[in-house]
């Protein structure tokens, strides 16, 4: 199954702001610092003028796969950033998931 790039990242930004939320009471808060993704993806390009180039992130090794030839890996490093306050940084808290580090 195929996930467009911005729509991975923007998950990724709503399950931030959701862990910022639920620390915002804690005495325990950790500073964000850069998030990294390192993602297979894939380019699509519609035959028509003027279409914009879409990028998907791929699960390789699944049912669907795309040609080795047609993804490409790529690394994203991101510095979230509260909106209207550029040199502040994030805090998150909150309870540790099953299995996480």
């Amino acid at each position: 199954m195929a996930v467009e790039l911005s729509e991975l990242i923007e998950q990724l930004r709503t399950e931030l702001a959701a862990s910022m939320q639920a620390g915002l009471d804690s005495d325990v808060q950790f500073e964000l610092g850069p998030v990294e993704l390192e993602l297979a993806v894939a380019a699509e390009k519609e035959a028509k003028p003027g279409a914009k180039v879409r990028f998907y992130v791929v699960e390789l090794g699944g049912e669907g796969r795309l040609a080795s030839s047609s993804t490409q890996r790529i690394k994203l490093t991101l510095e979230a950033r509260p909106a209207g306050e550029p040199g502040r940084r994030l805090m998150i808290s909150g309870e540790e998931a099953v299995g996480e580090r």
